[in-house]
């Protein structure tokens, strides 16, 4: 075979970052090593992979067409040298989560597996619901953790628990008030995580009609960020995981808010690329995760560890 693994490699690379330069300094190359690598690929293969599109290098049709058919192998090659390395009780793996479960749930799930087995190495990425769907396909990490369910028919799926959603406010003069009606609270200073968020998302879903009258005042990237806007502007409040606020609202630092004929909550998930190669440290720290996500939500999990 007359292309090499590693023309392949540059040229995923440089197909999702599209600068040379960037590309370069990852691998430990030069510029121009790079760019020739790219030109060699292009002359066996007889055609053209890439426009210039600015300062940026864009697939043209042919370049997509070979992005798909050689991203899954070189991803497959990834996972087998992975597992070859490592051991049941022994390698790396590396998780992504969206914000809610990456400050409230799995770093104590990944420090306690670790400390079990100290020859596992657990690395994290953080991101919202969409970008870590993104990881887990992409095969930037090897299981991801998401709020809120969402369509990626090249992953695997997998409910890990239901979380409660609060709507809550540090406002008193609106904590007064035993039940509201939610059309009288539309209007108020909505604090809602950002565009991509499970959170944001699921709340949105369950407003129905109503969300189109909502005043998003502000929107944030962490629940930490909302909670302190919270607790100092007037008329605003949020809805978020309980899991994020049950210090809070036990200290009478913020108060929950019933509103007649609506229950807030979404389903956790794991997620992975569907045609992953699971190695025996990937399956026994999926269902170690799984036993403590339960836990954590005050659930059975039937399955042993």
């Amino acid at each position: 075979m007359k292309i090499t693994l590693r023309q392949m490699e540059l040229f995923l690379e440089v197909a999702k970052i599209g600068h040379l330069t960037q590309v370069a300094k990852k691998f430990g190359l030069s510029q121009s090593a790079v760019s020739m690598s790219l030109k060699e690929l292009e002359s066996i293969l007889g055609c053209k992979l890439f426009e210039r599109v600015q300062k940026k290098l864009v697939l043209n049709e042919k370049g997509r067409a070979f992005f798909e058919e050689i991203e899954p192998l070189i991803m497959r090659l990834r996972d087998i040298e992975a597992e070859f390395m490592s051991q049941e009780n022994k390698g790396k793996l590396v998780v992504g989560a969206s914000t809610t479960i990456a400050d409230y749930i799995l770093p104590n799930i990944i420090c306690e597996y670790m400390e079990r087995y100290p020859e596992v190495k657990i690395s994290m990425k953080i991101g919202n619901t969409a970008e870590v769907m993104e990881m887990a396909r992409s095969g930037e990490v090897d299981l991801g953790y998401i709020e809120g369910e969402i369509f990626c028919p090249e992953c695997h799926i997998t409910p890990m628990g239901k979380d409660e959603l609060v709507v809550v406010t540090g406002d008193k003069k609106l904590a007064k008030k035993k039940e509201h009606y939610i059309d009288t609270l539309l209007p108020k200073k909505w604090i809602l995580r950002e565009e991509g968020s499970g959170t944001k998302g699921e709340f949105i879903k369950r407003l129905g009609k109503f969300a189109a009258d909502l005043n998003i005042y502000l929107e944030l990237r962490h629940t930490e960020a909302i909670i302190s806007v919270l607790k100092e502007v007037e008329d605003s409040l949020s809805c978020v995981s309980k899991i994020a606020v049950r210090d809070r609202i036990e200290k009478g630092e913020l108060f929950e808010l019933k509103i007649k004929g609506f229950e807030f909550g979404r389903d956790f998930y794991q997620v992975y690329y569907k045609d992953k190669y699971q190695s025996d440290l990937f399956k026994k720290f999926s269902l170690f995760a799984r036993s403590k996500f339960a836990q954590a939500l005050g659930e059975r999990y039937e399955e042993s560890v």
